[in-house]
């Protein structure tokens, strides 16, 4: 285990802030009452790209993917300093919309939630909220949706069925499909896979890189192995600090800092 008087001020790598990001997290912090969870953290986070963040239980990591959608506002006692910008926007701008910020973002969780009720009424809901009426309109995105979650010819055939007849890894298909159906910016995954079985989790790590290009997608995961697997970048966070952060590449292959190189390795986390 680290000593935090050992951890080295934020790292940020130079061929992290190359081309144009999408997400730019200003020196923020984070407190839950007194306790400060999130310390100084700057980071962008590059338009159509996908950046994971790994590091142990605890770290702050899933605390900074719900500051994005601003989801942290539901915990009593949260304060933040600082900044997270998606595009040009604040997403602490004084009057902001929050309903409307989070139509821009799309979250996915780690255990799957599809509403009681069908598939098809699922995966339109963020399109009824948005004032959608058109029958044609929500057909084809529950279609298109459905197809990009690599769902449509599975369930085609019982769209009136309820969702939670579903298996565990459809209805966390189910939840992707609902989360892009209303076309977002940027899609948040927090640990997706951890509560599916190598056949599913396969499947949807598929879906990230397909969306790859699409979307702006940021996914916490405990999966050193996912991480390489499915990102572009990669975030170590440790103490509620931003450790390192880089092309995941070279973050596994050659990373700067010492505690990240003993956490991929499996020296401690």
């Amino acid at each position: 285990m680290l000593n935090p008087a050992d951890l080295p001020s934020t790292f940020i790598h130079p061929e992290t802030s190359s081309g144009p990001a999408q997400i730019s997290i200003q020196n923020f912090n984070l407190w839950y009452g007194k306790s400060q969870a999130l310390h100084a953290i700057n980071l962008p986070i590059l338009q159509h790209e996908i950046t994971s963040f790994i590091g142990p239980s605890g770290c702050g990591k899933s605390t900074l993917l719900r500051a994005i959608n601003r989801l942290n506002d539901l915990i009593d006692n949260v304060t933040v300093d600082g900044d997270i910008r998606v595009g040009e926007r604040s997403v602490y701008e004084r009057h902001l919309d929050v309903t409307s910020l989070r139509k821009r973002i799309g979250m996915v969780f780690q255990k799957s939630n599809p509403f009681p009720m069908s598939i098809y009424e699922n995966v339109c809901y963020p399109l009824r909220v948005s004032g959608i009426t058109s029958r044609a309109t929500l057909e084809e995105a529950v279609e298109t949706s459905l197809r990009s979650s690599a769902l449509w010819d599975e369930v085609k055939d019982r769209l009136k069925r309820s969702a939670l007849d579903l298996s565990g890894g459809q209805q966390q298909r189910l939840c992707i499909a609902r989360a892009i159906a209303g076309n977002p910016e940027v899609l948040l995954m927090d640990e997706p896979c951890s509560a599916l079985d190598p056949i599913s989790t396969a499947k949807i790590e598929e879906l990230i890189l397909e969306m790859k290009g699409r979307f702006t997608v940021v996914i916490v995961t405990h999966s050193m192995a996912q991480a390489s697997r499915v990102s572009d970048h990669t975030a170590f966070f440790y103490l509620g600090r931003l450790i390192e952060a880089g092309p995941t590449k070279r973050l596994f292959e050659n990373a700067h800092c010492k505690a990240t190189q003993d956490y991929i390795s499996g020296r401690f986390g």
